[in-house]
């Protein structure tokens, strides 16, 4: 579904995901990581376009990409894309083809995923239903990510299984502002 108009966003904490584990103490703590790589793409299938800073609008998205001008390919379903993150150790096990879920080594790169953020050393999985910094950018986990059939075949690479449970996170933003990359990331909650 292409719209002309921004897709119909749930507030982070109102997902379904997010409002259960908000309520629960508890995933990793203690870590810092760091945003290695900002992309956006203006509409649904065009090429990714890396970025040296980026402005987070709360509420809407980063300035420029498909989710904040509402001209990407949406689920009909109300969700939480405001930002998208994915972990490069993810992507390096992709490359190590660790688990060997395919014949052999994907080489993935932070562009080729499709989420707006590259990150290292960021337990996403743990995110969910939880407050972080990013520089000065404060986001919302909503959902985990998970892959489609669409990056397939846009890649003509297969990366459904194994991206499974690890294709990153999707978030709200709660307070805008500029990120570049080599920003710290940190656990608010």
């Amino acid at each position: 579904m292409t719209s002309e108009t921004a897709p119909r966003m749930v507030e982070a904490f109102a997902h379904a995901a997010g409002s259960a584990a908000v309520r629960v103490p508890g995933g990793a703590t203690g870590w810092v990581g760091t945003l290695t790589h900002i992309h956006i793409a203006p509409a649904a299938s065009f090429e990714m376009e890396a970025l040296s800073e980026a402005v987070c609008v709360a509420g809407r998205g980063i300035e420029g990409d498909r989710y904040f001008l509402g001209t990407g390919t949406y689920s009909p379903k109300p969700d939480v894309r405001e930002v998208t993150l994915i972990e490069q150790e993810a992507l390096d096990a992709l490359n190590r083809n660790d688990p060997p879920l395919q014949e052999g080594p994907l080489r993935l790169l932070p562009g080729d995923h499709r989420r707006n953020l590259t990150v290292r050393g960021v337990p996403l999985n743990h995110l969910v239903g939880r407050r972080f910094r990013v520089g000065a950018v404060i986001l919302r986990g909503g959902r985990l990510n998970f892959p489609c059939r669409y990056l397939e075949e846009l890649l003509g690479m297969p990366v459904y299984l194994p991206l499974y449970n690890r294709s990153g996170l999707n978030c709200g933003i709660e307070s805008g502002g500029v990120i570049r990359p080599g920003d710290a990331i940190e656990l608010l909650d």
